[in-house]
């Protein structure tokens, strides 16, 4: 096991009804700013009781944060927080508005041009203090320090880090996952299971603590993910795919193992140039990243057909053909097309989508460096 420092400080609220205590979680006098995206917070009644439990606060509200949050309407918000003195930040939604809300809190104090936290790795010195309400379990970012962002007028998707930017508290409530349309909660779940695979499917490294969790929180996923969208109501099944999501990309599985993260490198461009959901591309991606690598990753991945698809017998190479055709079915029985030809993309589009990896340096990717340019178009080709 490699060393590793673990510190997670992010409070959860798990529950039903827990966004009535968030008031006991927010310095009293907080002047607070409300993030969200379109109309299901307000249409779903999430955000009434939001604004309910923070009644004896002065709250301001920002709207229109969009899947994929770019750095132009963000900026919109930073704005409104300077001008209105906003020294707290709510964010209710999923985890775009929670990445939107990250960027917020580090951008309100940051002198000269927040995007310079991206793309120059600027230094992020302080931030903001800020919670979430989560209603859309998928990326983790209720309980991490990471967010991603896009700006639009130059075709970047950049991402950051800072432990300024762990939020102090999330509430989990799965009942307000309920009224989700399937397309989401398919893509919630693809996005936890390829989290849980940058982490867990490298190389060995005698951390049979983290794999466990990691092969548990898989299993669960795959038996969880198709009731969810058959059952939308069914609270114990919400649970589990909720604290799935957050465990997925809290810290604790990736904690004293190598990663990989090529796979949502490679993504990245896709939603860029053509506007795929993030899970979309993670599922595309996936697969063929799997096959394309299989010989540095041959260890785990005969370690994943043994303890997470149950794939014993036949010989090595026929076990990981399996467990990547077994992952790509899944990802495709939830609904989630798993080749670019499944979202009207043809082979013209690899060309500008190497060309983006190298204008983003993204030239040495994965837990070996070894994802290079052309290891990235033959992905590419394999996804096609």
């Amino acid at each position: 096991m490699q060393n590793f420092t673990f510190h997670n400080p992010t409070r959860i609220l798990f529950g039903q009804g827990r966004i009535a205590d968030i008031a006991a979680e927010i310095p009293a006098g907080a002047r607070v700013l409300i993030t969200y995206g379109g109309g299901s917070v307000v249409r779903s009644g999430t955000l009434d009781e939001v604004k309910a439990a923070l009644k004896n606060f002065t709250v301001f509200e920002f709207a229109g944060i969009e899947p994929n949050p770019t750095y132009e309407t963000l900026m919109q918000a930073v704005a409104l927080a300077r001008r209105e003195k906003v020294d707290f930040l709510l964010a209710v939604g999923g985890g775009s508005v929670i990445d939107g809300t990250k960027f917020i809190a580090a951008a309100i104090p940051f002198a000269g041009d927040p995007w310079d936290m991206l793309a120059k790795r600027a230094a992020v010195t302080s931030a903001i203090a800020f919670g979430s309400v989560l209603t859309l379990p998928a990326t983790g970012s209720e309980m991490n320090n990471g967010a991603v962002i896009t700006r639009r007028a130059s075709n970047d998707k950049l991402a950051f880090l800072n432990d300024r930017l762990f939020p102090r508290f999330s509430v989990l409530d799965p009942s307000k996952t309920f009224t989700l349309p399937p397309r989401q909660v398919a893509n919630g779940v693809v996005d936890a299971f390829v989290h849980i695979a940058e982490q867990y499917l490298t190389y060995p490294a005698d951390a049979k603590v983290q794999d466990r969790f990691a092969e548990g929180l898989l299993l669960t996923l795959i038996e969880e993910g198709p009731r969810a969208l058959r059952e939308p109501e069914n609270y114990a099944v919400r649970a589990n795919l909720m604290w799935t999501a957050t465990l997925a990309l809290n810290g604790l599985i990736g904690a004293g193992v190598p990663q990989d993260w090529a796979t949502h490198m490679l993504g990245h461009e896709l939603t860029v140039l053509h506007g795929l959901d993030h899970a979309q591309t993670l599922a595309v991606v996936l697969p063929a990243m799997l096959q394309v690598r299989r010989e540095e990753k041959r260890d785990k991945l005969l370690q994943y057909a043994d303890r997470v698809w149950g794939l014993r017998e036949g010989d090595a190479e026929a076990r990981i053909d399996q467990a990547i055709l077994r992952t790509r079915l899944f990802f495709e029985s939830l609904q989630v097309p798993t080749r670019l030809s499944g979202y009207g993309i043809g082979v013209e589009a690899i060309g500008p989508l190497v060309a983006q990896l190298k204008r983003h340096g993204m030239v040495a990717l994965g837990e070996h460096r070894s994802v290079d340019l052309a290891c990235a178009q033959q992905v590419y080709e394999l996804a096609a």
